[in-house]
């Protein structure tokens, strides 16, 4: 298997900006594909501003900042993904995931290694449908990728030992700490977290406590982040794909089952600090 040297992240938005700055900075040749002029546009500013935090931070210099930044090529042109790895960082949709890898299966070759970046889809039904499942693996990134360090490793029975390794190897040098897991609903994270967010949603239902209430308790325990305002930092309509996507694979249990609360949200566009508004204003 070829070493891998370049990368390209398909999906300009919050994770997969963040995913590109990662690549980046850790020495990758990096190409950013979005369909979105506009969300391609906002992507190469947030990058760009990401960068500058590393500096006045003295994390890196100046210099470094530039050369990383002009590591990343950004394109809303299909064609242009060709990378010994990809990673696909777009809508949790399982149907539109898997077209996006046949097509880019056309455009690479049989060594290249396709990720998805899924929170809680099935990635053996995605491998399932796509030709060299064997190259096909999760690698489900935290957000704010550039923060985050934990990176889950999925796995599915089709999935070669060779390439586990070598996205292992890819994720340390990227600074992250790859944890290996097998493809599960929600995975390792995911399946821990609904509680938090569930039962948070279940007490402002109830009206005992309101959102700010609920995130200030929790903080004051020790959580760096309340859950209301860890939902808007994730984004509304992410984190109820994900509730609902758990609640169907676990076969609807009722303690799991989402909140209409959230599902308001995201019927009426209140996504989190993404659109301005959430549980909270921004």
């Amino acid at each position: 298997m070829a070493t891998i040297k370049t990368i390209c992240i398909c999906g300009a938005g919050t994770m997969g900006s963040g995913i590109a700055q990662v690549c980046a900075t850790a020495g990758y040749k990096t190409i950013l594909y979005e369909v979105n002029t506009e969300v391609l546009e906002k992507a190469k500013a947030n990058i760009e501003k990401g960068l500058s935090i590393l500096v006045t931070k003295n994390k890196i210099t100046a210099a470094e900042k530039e050369f990383f930044f002009h590591a990343i090529s950004f394109t809303n042109q299909i064609n242009d993904c060709k990378a010994d790895l990809v990673i696909e960082a777009i809508v949790e949709n399982p149907e539109i995931k898997t077209s996006l890898f046949k097509k880019l299966a056309q455009i690479n070759n049989a060594e290249t290694i396709f990720a998805t970046n899924t929170s809680s889809l099935s990635v053996t039904e995605i491998a399932n449908q796509i030709t060299h499942a064997e190259s096909f693996i999760g690698m489900h990134f935290f957000n704010p990728a550039p923060v985050m360090k934990l990176v889950e490793v999925v796995n599915t029975h089709f999935t070669d030992k060779k390439i586990t390794e070598a996205i292992i190897v890819v994720a340390k040098k990227m600074g992250k700490t790859p944890v290996i897991c097998k493809d599960a609903p929600g995975f390792i994270v995911n399946r821990v977290a609904r509680p938090f967010y569930i039962e948070s949603l279940r007490i402002a239902e109830e009206q005992t406590a309101s959102f700010e209430t609920i995130d200030d308790l929790l903080e004051a325990t020790g959580f760096k982040m309340g859950p209301f305002r860890l939902m808007d930092l994730i984004g509304n309509d992410v984190n109820y794909a994900v509730s609902c996507s758990v609640f169907d694979q676990l076969q609807k249990p009722e303690r799991l089952k989402p909140s209409y609360i959230q599902e308001e949200k995201v019927e009426f566009g209140e996504l989190g600090k993404k659109t301005g508004k959430g549980y909270y204003k921004y």
